[in-house]
């Protein structure tokens, strides 16, 4: 069905906004971590989504990683963002308010205050 196929790129156009939010509000994180909070948030990932994205941000340095060794298997990977990374998830929040702000007024032309 078409609005599956919309909805879904909705959601795919928001993903670099939340992946970096969901790694600033920790000193760092696994990406499992990070799949488990988009997945609370109901915006549905999957490992093949966010592997790709997690490498290009780490390729442009919006993001560092380590490795840790782990007990029950590979070594883990955990992710930071850099300063670039935050100054990025600045200006993508910035442009998502104004966006949304603009956006709720079309939706909602009778109702200026209307806040999503």
């Amino acid at each position: 069905m078409k609005s599956e196929k919309n909805i879904s790129q909705m959601r795919k156009g928001v993903l670099e906004l939340c992946i970096l939010a969901i790694i600033a509000q920790s000193e760092e994180v696994y990406s499992s971590d990070i799949l488990e909070q988009l997945k609370q948030a109901e915006l549905i990932v999957v490992e093949g989504t966010l592997y790709p994205l997690l490498t290009r941000l780490k390729n442009d340095g919006m993001l560092s990683y380590r490795w840790e060794e782990s007990r029950s298997g590979p070594p883990r990977k955990y992710f930071r963002i850099s300063a670039q990374g935050q100054q990025l998830l600045s200006q993508l929040t910035q442009t998502w308010e104004a966006m949304t702000e603009a956006v709720s007024q079309i939706l909602y032309p009778s109702n200026k205050n209307h806040n999503v």
